[in-house]
């Protein structure tokens, strides 16, 4: 608080990271900006002291909370700015690094388009005003105004002249966006990877990864990787590289019991991403059914009642599985084979059966 105090007299910012859902009440006079004006001076009273307050000052607070759940009272009194990174966001930022690594004269060409780009906007708006401010102030007479003419016209020679500018420059960036949508793979890729590294928290608070350490063993990765001049290669190889490294450097600093399920979460969100795994199939794994399947007849050995009903949830969820139930029922070696995996110590290494 002496801090606070100083900061508010001479106009410095103040950050305080890493708070929880609560925050201390001596900070009350300066959430609300209870300030008020005392003997021809700005003042905020600060438990029992009154401090001149300086329209310089800042204050900001941080949290490293996920999905925090401040009280309404609390929301009212700042401005609550969320800086976490989204799944898409982190794709676009990674297919930059990509592209930069891969075609640098790529990325910078689309970036001096974008700048050109906004001058051409600029330059358009310029006129427009100009021609504006120009017929607003003449006269009655304005087909006799000769200098207001020759101005229009050469306004009209300008304006066509950057609209084909402009044309080719889209068609240019056009161009430019489809190359690097052929690296967008790759992007997509990192960003599922990261997320699922992120999610590891959940299993245990010790599993804390940033995003720096992150991006900066992605962008490690592209230099490191086997090189290749054919496109279609290129990218199959950096898919591949950069799952398997993540995979090796995470697992370093993980439990052993907690590896394979990394493995999963990774082979998951990876089929998810890529739409072999639909929401409804997750969900049924994950919450099983609302469905009510009990008054179908238990009549297998190989699995328990409950897996048994399940299996029907299964089926409802994609039709990929339909009569799965009937080959449990009416097939003895694909019962014996499901009984084999459900016993085995390495079900991940067991044929399924067709």
């Amino acid at each position: 608080m002496k801090t606070v105090e100083n900061s508010i007299r001479i106009g410095n910012p103040v950050l305080i990271e890493n708070i929880d859902e609560t925050l201390d009440p001596s900070l009350e006079p300066v959430l609300t900006k209870n300030i008020v004006k005392k003997n021809g001076q700005w003042i905020i009273r600060l438990g029992d002291t009154d401090v001149a307050y300086n329209n310089d000052f800042n204050f900001i607070i941080t949290t490293k909370l996920a999905n925090p759940h401040y009280l309404p009272e609390i929301c009212i009194k700042v401005t609550v700015i969320n800086f976490t990174v989204t799944p898409d966001g982190l794709e676009d930022q990674l297919l930059v690094d990509v592209v930069k690594y891969e075609q640098p004269e790529l990325e910078t060409t689309k970036d001096a388009l974008v700048v050109m780009l906004s001058d051409f906007k600029n330059q358009l708006q310029q006129i427009e005003d100009k021609i504006l401010k120009l017929v607003s102030e003449a006269d009655e007479k304005i087909l006799d105004d000769v200098a207001l003419i020759e101005t229009l016209d050469r306004s009209k020679q300008t304006s066509i002249q950057i609209g084909e500018k402009m044309l080719d420059a889209e068609i240019t960036a056009k161009r430019i966006n489809e190359t690097r949508e052929s690296y967008r793979g790759i992007a997509r890729r990192g960003s599922v990877l990261y997320f699922v590294i992120a999610d590891l928290a959940l299993i245990d608070p010790m599993y804390q990864y940033s995003l720096e350490f992150f991006t900066r063993l992605f962008n490690r990765r592209l230099d490191k990787s086997k090189k290749s001049t054919n496109l279609d290669e290129r990218i199959k190889i950096l898919l591949e590289d950069i799952t398997e490294s993540f995979y090796l450097n995470i697992c370093r600093g993980l439990f052993e019991k907690d590896k394979l399920i990394y493995s999963f979460l990774n082979a998951a969100s990876i089929s998810k991403r890529a739409g072999e795994i639909s929401a409804a199939e997750w969900n049924c794994y994950l919450r099983g059914s609302l469905n009510d399947y009990t008054k179908e007849k238990y009549d297998v050995t190989c699995v328990t009642e409950n897996t048994f009903y399940k299996l029907f949830a299964l089926q409802d969820c994609n039709p990929n599985f339909e009569g799965l139930v009937a080959s449990f029922r009416n097939s003895q070696d694909v019962a014996t084979c499901w009984r084999k995996w459900s016993a085995s110590d390495e079900p991940q290494k067991i044929q399924l059966p067709d």
